[in-house]
């Protein structure tokens, strides 16, 4: 798993960008804990329904089928602006200079081709479950209580298509390190050292006091 890592800011096009998608990002990172937090009330609701009037909550396994996708998947452009996806750190750690922003721009392209064909694929999936010539706008449904599954489905492309705009975000401010020689580059995720990481750590524990 990444390490601890930030993202530099400064007055370029690039870094303003990056500013301008943190907050989208943030907001659907929230979504998803959001998400998150609601499941478990409705387990704790049909656990004590079931237990206690022998009446478990209609549709629990739909509400879930349909809240997954936000849960899995609404952050995940969020945790890659951050740098806190799945990564050999043991590898990218002992790099330096180029190589290592040479590297990081191949591995990002490659992500990046990879989300374009599954925004294409995803949106492909949503459109032949819309139809709104159908009741709800829905061709299909959850199989208890017949909740429309094009929501969930629209997530995944919506979702999908935020992570391509951060990653071709990162692509440039790789290509750009890369090109110019940057130590500190901004827009992209810096993995921070043990020693910046506890610095980094006292500095907002001073903040709070």
């Amino acid at each position: 798993m990444a390490g601890a890592s930030t993202v530099l800011s400064d007055s370029s096009l690039l870094s303003r960008l990056d500013r301008a998608l943190l907050p989208v990002e943030r907001f659907m990172a929230l979504l998803s804990g959001i998400a998150a937090f609601s499941l478990m009330f409705l387990a704790a609701y049909s656990v004590g329904g079931r237990k206690f009037f022998d009446a478990p909550l209609a549709g629990y396994v739909d509400y879930i089928e349909v809240l997954m996708p936000l849960i899995a998947i609404m952050g995940i452009s969020y945790v890659q602006r951050e740098g806190g996806h799945i990564r050999m750190d043991i590898l990218i750690g002992n790099l330096h200079g180029r190589l290592l922003w040479l590297l990081e721009f191949v591995t990002v392209l490659l992500v990046l081709v990879l989300m374009i064909a599954l925004v294409w694929g995803a949106w492909a999936h949503f459109d032949r479950s819309f139809d709104c010539a159908r009741p709800l706008c829905s061709r299909d449904s959850t199989i208890d209580i017949g909740l429309p599954v094009w929501p969930a489905k629209l997530v995944v492309p919506v979702a999908f298509g935020v992570l391509v705009l951060r990653l071709i975000l990162q692509a440039v401010g790789y290509a750009r390190a890369f090109a110019l020689g940057l130590e500190r580059p901004v827009a992209v995720p810096l993995t921070l050292s043990v020693a910046e990481q506890a610095a980094l750590e006292a500095e907002q524990l001073e903040g709070r006091d």
